[in-house]
């Protein structure tokens, strides 16, 4: 069982890389660990969101517009290949501010942001709460004021993730599942991964199981630090269109449903929904849109976040394991076009391209004395 590429993890990072790495003529197999992982692909909100991204850590921003660009092309890729639409739209997207404090902040940072990148090239603009209202007329009285980006958009999880699955397997891609990977040696030139479903070889690894990949790390050196945060996400029944766009905590999906979402919880390996957390959510969505009140929730779920010290991705090969890559990211949707379309070539042509070296988990080594 012999490929050019081992992508350990199924979900939405693993499976944009391995479709990328399909499209550049290898032959992939995705060991996927089953029902049994946390999922947190399935749990995702399914934003592709630029404003606000990169406050402080420009390269951040860079990858992420780059992603937000690419993700037309991927999205057409994946469309005419299997005929499976991601409801992917880009019609910008809203964030709402409830208070004038919440106001000033979010002027400085988009202030900030035009400072480091160039009010044109990040595309983000303040607006008064009469041109929030006449984007969104829905809104309610609470709603002083926003910001609107003209890069962001959004797209479904679910149905991206079966996109890529379909789109790797028609290049002559597996996935196979109930396979996780347990260790990983050196074999000959390459590498072999043990699992319960058998031995897999390549000479090229992709270590992209989300939390798992802290203790796969360790077996081909490397030490990656992250840690889950919990986020939990309401839905609605099915209503008429009532979003032109989505906003950064409400949006309506390509079925009519109305998800609900962006709350951040330390609670380490939780994945319990609670009341309180989810009570906070809806009184937050009926304050930006009072039509809500009138919905029923008929879904709600907690998943768990793939989270560095300082919130942005790692991407590193080993340099004790040539040809093993590790990619650790929260944000799997956004940066599924970045993924997909220039992290897998690098990963390819065997080494990351020098953009990428902002986000080596080297940047937490503690500074020599």
């Amino acid at each position: 069982m012999s490929s050019d590429a081992l992508v350990l993890g199924g979900g939405l990072v693993g499976a944009a890389t391995a479709y990328g790495l399909a499209r550049e003529g290898l032959e992939v197999t995705v060991l996927d660990e089953g029902d049994v992982a946390f999922r947190a692909s399935r749990g995702n909100f399914g934003l592709v969101w630029v404003q606000s991204k990169g406050d402080g850590y420009p390269d951040y921003a860079i990858w992420t517009r780059r992603s937000a660009d690419l993700w037309p092309s991927l999205d057409a890729m994946l469309k005419e290949e299997t005929g499976v639409s991601t409801f992917y739209e880009k019609p910008g997207g809203l964030h709402f501010c409830l208070s004038d404090e919440e106001m000033e902040k979010r002027k400085a940072l988009i202030a900030r942001m035009h400072n480091v990148h160039g009010a044109a090239s990040y595309g983000a603009r303040v607006l008064d709460r009469q041109e929030v209202r006449a984007m969104m007329p829905e809104i309610g009285p609470d709603v002083v004021g926003g910001t609107y980006c003209e890069h962001d958009g959004h797209a479904s999880p679910l149905y991206l993730l079966r996109a890529l699955h379909d789109g790797l397997k028609r290049r002559g891609g597996r996935v196979v599942t109930d396979a996780r990977a347990e260790t990983i040696v050196r074999d000959g030139e390459g590498y072999a991964v043990t699992t319960r479903a058998g031995t897999f070889r390549a000479g090229r690894i992709v270590l992209a199981a989300g939390l798992g990949n802290k203790a796969l790390g360790k077996e081909v050196g490397l030490d990656l630090d992250i840690a889950p945060l919990k986020g939990q996400i309401l839905v609605t029944e099915r209503t008429k269109p009532r979003l032109s766009m989505p906003t950064h905590v409400v949006r309506q999906t390509g079925e009519g449903s109305i998800m609900i979402g962006d709350s951040h919880e330390d609670v380490g390996f939780d994945v319990s929904s609670s009341s309180d957390v989810m009570a906070t959510l809806a009184a937050r969505a009926i304050r930006m849109f009072p039509f809500v009140k009138d919905l029923r929730i008929v879904r709600s779920w907690a998943a768990l976040r793939i989270m560095s010290p300082d919130g942005y991705p790692i991407y590193e090969q080993s340099g004790s394991h040539p040809g093993v890559f590790s990619v650790n990211c929260h944000s799997g949707v956004t940066l599924a076009g970045s993924h997909a379309l220039a992290l897998a070539p690098m990963i390819a042509k065997g080494a990351l391209g020098e953009e990428l070296a902002a986000f080596s988990a080297r940047r937490f080594d503690a500074p020599a004395n």
